[in-house]
């Protein structure tokens, strides 16, 4: 079932948040979201899970664990509907029930009716998965327009917060609050500075809401990946990068989306009961220092 929020309501078009996805079809290897030999365990039996920017990419692989681990999808995007009708039928053929709620997550007002309508629809609200994100490569400081910097830090940052906000009112003891940073936060990044301060920031968000709730018994934690082999890739990199993409990681290649789709399902789940505010980093062996 879809929800158009925006069309619904009338809000203004998404601008710069279109974000281009790729043509999965194209790309060379296929993403890989799931591997054939998964098995799932009952690790997410019954729960809901609400999972933004979950069309595509390291969220389509998300939804599609999640499911096979026994848990309900409501999918957030923005305009692919091709892209998001393919990760429902994934998440169907798991047994699964998933909603589909299409809108501009810039809009906080979008953000609360998605937390509402999950629990409309699905009975209620156990996993909060703040992934979706827009990246803009450039090649100096000074070609990051205003725009750009604030539709960046809206989508990538503000919308974290407007459904973990709306969340906190649903969310029971027991429940898990699951947000994507980046390697970018760690290392930086002179093309992307916009999108990794960002990711920074997300780092710093989810220790600091870490605190703010575990006296509520929920628990909050990152994932920070490498570099993923995800539509997005060759949509927003040159070919020069697209080619080399993830050669220079101690495993001499770019990460897969179910590869860590797994570190989600291991936070998402009672085997992680004693983690909060902590990143795990799926980055092909790269040190981290934290």
């Amino acid at each position: 079932m879809t929800e158009d929020f925006d069309r619904q309501h009338q809000k203004r078009p998404p601008q710069s948040q279109s974000r281009q996805p790729g043509r999965e079809y194209e790309m060379q290897p296929r993403p890989v979201y799931i591997r054939d030999n998964y098995r799932g365990s009952g690790k997410l039996r019954d729960k809901v899970a609400l999972i933004t920017g979950g069309d595509s990419g390291i969220g389509r692989a998300v939804s599609v664990h999640f499911a096979r681990e026994g848990a309900d999808i409501a999918l957030v995007y923005l305009e692919e509907d091709r892209d998001a009708q393919k990760t429902a039928g994934l998440v169907e053929a798991e047994g699964r029930r998933c909603v589909l709620l299409r809108g501009d997550i810039r809009d906080s007002a979008f953000c609360g009716h998605c937390v509402a309508e999950t629990e409309d629809q699905l009975g209620r609200l156990d996993i909060l998965v703040n992934n979706a994100a827009e990246q803009h490569p450039r090649e100096a400081p000074e070609e990051i327009d205003d725009e750009q910097l604030r539709d960046t830090f809206a989508t990538n940052l503000f919308s974290y917060h407007y459904f973990t906000r709306a969340a906190l009112k649903v969310l029971r003891d027991g429940g898990v609050i699951l947000n994507t940073t980046s390697v970018t936060a760690y290392r930086g990044s002179d093309h992307l500075i916009d999108y990794s301060s960002t990711k920074g920031a997300i780092v710093s968000y989810t220790r600091s809401l870490a605190m703010a709730v575990a006296g509520r018994g929920l628990r909050v934690n990152a994932v920070a990946p490498g570099p993923i082999w995800t539509p997005l890739i060759p949509a927003t990199f040159g070919a020069d990068r697209v080619e080399d993409f993830g050669g220079d990681t101690p495993l001499g290649r770019a990460g897969q989306p179910c590869e860590v789709a797994t570190c989600f399902v291991f936070l998402a789940s009672e085997d992680a009961s004693y983690l909060t505010g902590q990143v795990i980093h799926p980055n092909g062996g790269g040190f981290i220092e934290t």
